[in-house]
């Protein structure tokens, strides 16, 4: 099914072997429609123009492989953790697919010192690998397929580079990360309890949801209120990261908020007013229009403060 007899006779005919061995020692495939993986490795810094005079990046595939890798992954930890609930399945994969893994493997496979991008942007930007390995799932897809994809996650990444068993009792603070960004950036958050039901067999189920200065960002459920905080959390810096709209609102909202607590200027200073709301509305568009970099090197942050707590505790407890 997965044979590369065909695609390898043909690349022998080929001038250009480099780029095809380059990604079939990476993935187990032969390309063949090179072009798009040529294009999973193009940061957005690097845009080049195609025939039709649009840019070329790997966001497009980054979408799209965002989406497969999740379907993919999901595959996976249903089958190997036979029983688990959803709750577990959801938590695991998320500890898969979340950005600080994903810049690993990057590395690991040395996806990463292949993409292309500007000096200015790998300053602050420290997951760009582990985006072009979402672009590079994305570009799998179209080529071979959602079977090529999970032989390639499985046989690839997991097997050779993740302790899959390890990682699903790994725990991930979601909700520590979310308080870690709303405090280093000056937000308002409230984690409200909206309800508490039963599930079939009578076992309770919490639902949070999670407001941002007061506009409504994810909800979660689970059989505690941890459970249901963590899903909320986590759903919520991924509004963070991926929703323009979420983030123009939540601005808004802060700078209403803090204009009712500004000290009133009279008429004779109108100009301070001024810079002031300038200011603000200078900031908002600056974080919308840079949200992605800006967004995952705040993650980022909080992130390695979570593990690097993790470590320490594992430490403590290697040494007692």
């Amino acid at each position: 099914m997965f044979s590369n007899t065909i695609d390898k006779i043909r690349l022998l005919f080929r001038k250009d072997k480099e780029p095809y061995l380059c990604f079939y020692r990476m993935t187990g495939f032969y390309p063949r429609n090179i072009n798009i993986y040529k294009q999973a490795l193009l940061h957005k810094s690097s845009s080049i123009k195609n025939e039709k005079g649009r840019l070329l990046n790997n966001e497009r595939l980054e979408f799209l492989g965002d989406a497969i890798l999740d379907a993919v992954v999901a595959d996976i930890v249903y089958k190997r953790f036979e029983g688990k609930r959803e709750g577990f399945l959801t938590n695991t994969r998320s500890k898969i697919v979340q950005r600080e893994t994903l810049n690993h493997i990057a590395g690991q496979i040395g996806l990463d010192k292949l993409v292309k991008f500007t000096t200015r942007q790998s300053s602050h930007n420290s997951y760009m690998g582990g985006n072009a390995f979402e672009a590079l799932i994305g570009a799998l897809y179209l080529d071979r397929g959602y079977r090529a994809c999970k032989k390639f996650m499985e046989e690839r990444i997991i097997n050779q580079y993740l302790d899959i068993d390890k990682i699903s009792r790994k725990e991930v603070n979601f909700k520590s990360k979310l308080i870690e960004w709303s405090q280093k950036n000056k937000f308002q958050i409230e984690f409200n309890l909206v309800n508490q039901s039963l599930d079939d067999e009578l076992n309770p189920i919490f639902n949070t949801q999670i407001l941002v200065e007061n506009v409504p960002a994810g909800t979660g459920k689970g059989y505690s209120k941890k459970e249901s905080q963590q899903e909320a959390a986590h759903e919520t810096l991924r509004k963070i990261k991926s929703d323009p709209q979420f983030i123009d609102a939540i601005f808004t909202s802060k700078a209403e908020r803090e204009k009712e607590t500004d000290p009133v200027y009279t008429e004779d200073s109108p100009s301070v007013t001024e810079s002031i709301e300038n200011e603000t509305i200078d900031i908002r568009e600056e974080i919308i229009t840079e949200r992605y970099d800006d967004t995952e090197r705040i993650i980022a942050e909080a992130e390695e403060a979570a593990f690097r707590e993790e470590a320490n505790q594992s430490k403590t407890s290697a040494n007692s």
